[in-house]
């Protein structure tokens, strides 16, 4: 078998790439998103409204996070099925309508971007697809700059539309997004510890459900590898908040089925600890992945290097262990992480 034929050669390639996206990123895409967060704050939006699907829905998650504690903006997740689907024409004058899509090709994407914008709102896409048709019906836009991805299981475009998020909403405020210089390097040294995930997955490799959750900026990033696990190696996988699962699906956690826990270095990991807690207490097979205090009393763990690193950009290096983790579970059950069943990208990103 050639190195072109290894089951997840494309999925592996496109998750190395990314610390030179963030560099890419950082260098020559910063100073554009600064100067569209600089128009769009001259506007002077009063509510912002994100709309995306699949892993774009879980970025723009994390931008809605960020968007109520960095700026003070009340954020909404849109239906878009309201206006594609129903007709409805909401009053969305001043409203910024936030659109992230890889490939900016999702017809109600593109649909519910023209009715906002036609109802008199800001439109922004936030796509890896300058030419796409998403692009081209918003007001602004901005290129998260990953380069063509090929992979089915995206990754490499969602820690950039991750940054790339950051990065404008640390604009809206004036600011640089200067907190977000050390990612680059410290992607490099956790994605070089892919030995250590492969050993985790081997722990899994039988799972027949894990659960994974978090809080605060570290929810986005439970949601995403819920997903990258589910559409990978099949595996059904829950997300939710620490605060949801303790309201009733806490009682499905035994000792059989893994618990994942997302501990960001931060309110959102303080905020999380009675979660941890009831966990050991139910004997769950505890991964956590967090800082170095964090895996300490779990079953495993996988520690980040998050001292010094701001809470709100710790997602973009959480996320990386996670999906080596679906990769390794993946291989590991004999199945190509390349060619996941039944999936299919909704156009070519470039």
């Amino acid at each position: 078998m050639s190195l072109s034929e290894q089951p997840g050669v494309i999925m592996a390639g496109e998750m190395a790439e990314q610390p030179g996206v963030l560099r890419r990123l950082l260098a020559e895409g910063a100073p554009q998103i600064r100067e569209t967060a600089r128009a769009v704050a001259a506007r002077g939006p009063r509510f912002v409204l994100l709309s995306a699907r699949g892993t774009s829905d879980n970025a723009a998650l994390y931008a809605k996070y960020l968007l109520e504690i960095r700026r003070g903006l009340p954020c909404g997740l849109a239906s878009m099925s309201t206006t594609t689907a129903y007709g409805a024409r909401p009053d969305l004058t001043d409203v910024l309508v936030i659109t992230v899509s890889q490939s900016g090709g999702s017809p109600d994407l593109v649909a519910s971007t023209r009715a906002a914008r036609e109802a008199g709102a800001i439109t922004l896409a936030v796509t890896n697809s300058p030419d796409s048709p998403l692009a081209a019906v918003a007001e602004f836009h901005i290129d998260v700059l990953a380069g063509p991805e090929r992979a089915l299981p995206a990754t490499k475009t969602y820690t950039a539309t991750l940054l790339a998020l950051y990065l404008f909403v640390e604009g809206l405020g004036g600011g640089d997004g200067a907190e977000a210089g050390v990612l680059p390097g410290l992607a490099e040294g956790v994605l070089a510890r892919q030995d250590e995930v492969r050993a985790l997955a081997a722990r899994y490799r039988f799972a027949e459900r894990m659960v994974l959750t978090s809080r605060g900026y570290g929810y986005p990033t439970a949601k995403e590898a819920a997903l990258k696990l589910m559409e990978t190696s099949y595996i059904p996988a829950l997300a939710y908040s620490g605060a949801d699962l303790l309201h009733g699906p806490l009682a499905m956690v035994d000792n059989i089925s893994p618990v994942v826990a997302v501990v960001p270095d931060g309110r959102g990991g303080e905020v999380l600890r009675p979660v941890l807690d009831r966990l050991r207490g139910r004997g769950a097979d505890l991964f956590v992945v967090g800082s170095a205090a964090a895996p300490a009393t779990a079953s495993s763990g996988f520690v980040l290097p998050t001292g010094g690193v701001a809470e709100e950009v710790q997602p973009v290096l959480e996320i990386l262990p996670l999906q080596l983790l679906a990769y390794e579970v993946t291989i590991a059950r004999g199945q190509d992480p390349d060619a996941p069943r039944a999936l299919a990208k909704v156009t070519e990103t470039s």
